[in-house]
């Protein structure tokens, strides 16, 4: 028998396959994240448990440096790190969202600022941060018309919303963008253009942390929840992790503390949320393989097609549903049917006395 061609010497391949299969490859040194390394030690955040690495299946994230016990605080970002809408309105864009009326959204000032920080390119201050944001987001407003069709419908339907969303938001804000032409050299309209707006929503709805803000009156009403937080927005989802992620008023940080343990040259991951597959695709364009929040959705079509073509008072059952908000978000889940689904089945399945009495 040839040297290494043994039982144990195939599976110590194997397991060294495995390993390599997950493990990723250190991007530390890659001068994008040497520079933002430096530009948050300039705003006094320390050195983490967690370096920039490309992984197989979930592309670039964060890898654990030592193992990880529970509870133990892997980044702690400091308050000068995050952009928020304080970053904002102490900007050169303040004088300007003081004027306005009626006053702008906290999404739109955030939105605006990163388009016109990204137009500076080298004379931004935030230049660092802007150069590992994705060039561009693989949400549904983002892809062609004839890919959006593709979609189930449920899916497509929502994702036409959005699309319809951001386009409305973009052309509300025309006025606004226009105020803001003393800034520039070179016409707002092409600096803040449908697609800038388009990566600056996208870039917020896909990459922003829970902080709540304290309403300002140079600001609309709508809640000032939003932050960006650079490094820490490289953290990936997975459905199966916990973590505790909040503003520490004490230390003045957003701090991500484990809830489990982590191997040493692990992924590192948080979880965005209890989400199904369709709400990740339309929120941070992915969906996650092994998710035990995946369902099917069942739409108002699906369900009259396999009832009795005979109901005459099928259009009635259908008009209850629709009344009380039981026509939508009807899923079929790893446990069976929703809750809503079985409410909307028995519903549609009664018989016209039944009906009468309900």
């Amino acid at each position: 028998m040839k040297n290494g061609g043994g039982r144990t010497s195939r599976i110590r391949r194997r397991k060294l396959f495995r390993s390599s299969e997950s493990r990723g490859v250190n991007e530390s040194y890659k001068p994008e994240f040497i520079e933002l390394k430096k530009w948050l030690k300039d705003r006094k955040f320390e050195d983490t448990n967690l370096i920039p690495a490309c992984f197989p299946g979930t592309g670039r994230g964060l890898m654990s440096k030592t193992a990880l016990r529970e509870g133990q605080t892997v980044i702690s970002l400091p308050a000068s790190c995050l952009l928020t809408t304080d970053t904002v309105i102490r900007s050169y864009l303040g004088a300007y969202i003081a004027k306005w009326q009626p006053p702008p959204s906290p999404l739109l000032a955030l939105c605006t600022f990163l388009v016109s920080e990204k137009h500076a390119g080298d004379r931004s201050s935030w230049k660092p941060y802007l150069e590992v944001l994705p060039k561009a987001y693989t949400c549904p407003v983002c892809l062609e018309p004839e890919v959006v069709d593709l979609l189930p419908s449920p899916l497509k339907a929502k994702a036409w919303e959005q699309r319809s969303h951001v386009w409305e938001f973009f052309s509300s804000s025309r006025g606004f963008f226009s105020s803001l032409q003393p800034l520039f050299s070179e016409a707002v309209e092409s600096i803040f253009s449908y697609c800038a707006l388009r990566w600056a929503w996208c870039t917020v709805n896909t990459r922003a942390v829970y902080m709540k803000r304290p309403p300002r009156l140079c600001l609309s009403p709508e809640p000032d929840t939003c932050a960006l937080a650079p490094y820490l927005d490289l953290l990936n989802h997975s459905p199966d992790v916990q973590v505790k992620a909040a503003f520490n008023e004490e230390t003045r940080c957003y701090e991500i503390r484990t809830a489990a343990r982590c191997g040493r040259h692990k992924e590192v991951f948080i979880c965005y949320g209890p989400h199904d597959n369709h709400r990740l695709l339309l929120e941070y364009g992915f969906v996650s393989i092994r998710n035990p929040h995946a369902c099917v959705y069942v739409s108002k079509d699906m369900l009259v097609k396999y009832l009795l073509s005979t109901d005459k008072q099928m259009n009635k059952k259908i008009s209850i549903l629709e009344d009380h908000d039981f026509i939508e978000n009807l899923t079929f889940g790893w446990d069976g049917p929703s809750w809503r689904l079985l409410t909307a089945l028995k519903l549609l399945c009664l018989e016209a006395e039944e009906l009468f009495l309900a």
